[in-house]
């Protein structure tokens, strides 16, 4: 074999084996296709730890919402959105539950017509919460708020949300031995 041949197919070798490498190393780096990640939500990083506000609380997953001092359009779409989710659940929603927090000055006005969710369960706090009361939250059965979906004040809108959110929960009760 000849000099030059043997340099061409030398080069050829580490085009095949390195080549590879280094496209993977810079599709990585620069973002040139999306990631595996499969959640719908917005993802909380870290997570917020709610063992304080739900200490004597069964292990469940929860859809939980934080009724703010007056309940506008977008309090009233994230309220049908936690009902309508925990009711497609189906057969796991008793692997679920759909909670309000609620503080002193939360709107009562609005936490009397909850009547209208007679799924929805309610907890009065005594301190204020570190999560907003624009966005639904899931947590975990060890109690830590993991995704939160931004409801928007129109109710098409919400509806697409609460589909991401029944997605979410559905691959996490799928994945989920616990509650």
């Amino acid at each position: 074999m000849s000099n030059t041949a043997s340099k061409k197919t030398l080069i050829i070798m580490v085009a095949v084996f390195v080549l590879p490498v280094v496209l993977a190393k810079l599709a990585l780096d620069n973002d040139w296709f999306t990631k595996g990640a499969t959640n719908k939500g917005n993802l909380l990083a870290p997570t917020i730890d709610m063992s304080a506000l739900l200490k004597d609380a069964e292990p469940k997953w929860r859809l939980l919402y934080v009724m703010p001092e007056t309940c506008d359009s977008v309090c009233e779409n994230a309220l049908f959105s936690i009902n309508q989710v925990w009711l497609a659940l189906g057969k796991e929603s008793d692997r679920a539950q759909a909670l309000v927090v609620s503080t002193s000055s939360s709107d009562q006005k609005a936490l009397a017509a909850l009547s209208e969710y007679p799924f929805v369960e309610t907890l009065k706090v005594t301190s204020p919460t570190a999560l907003l009361s624009s966005s639904v939250y899931i947590v975990d059965t060890q109690n830590n708020a993991m995704l939160f979906y931004e409801i928007n004040n129109d109710r098409k809108e919400a509806v697409m949300e609460s589909r991401n959110m029944l997605a979410d929960m559905r691959k996490l009760l799928k994945l989920s031995r616990i509650g």
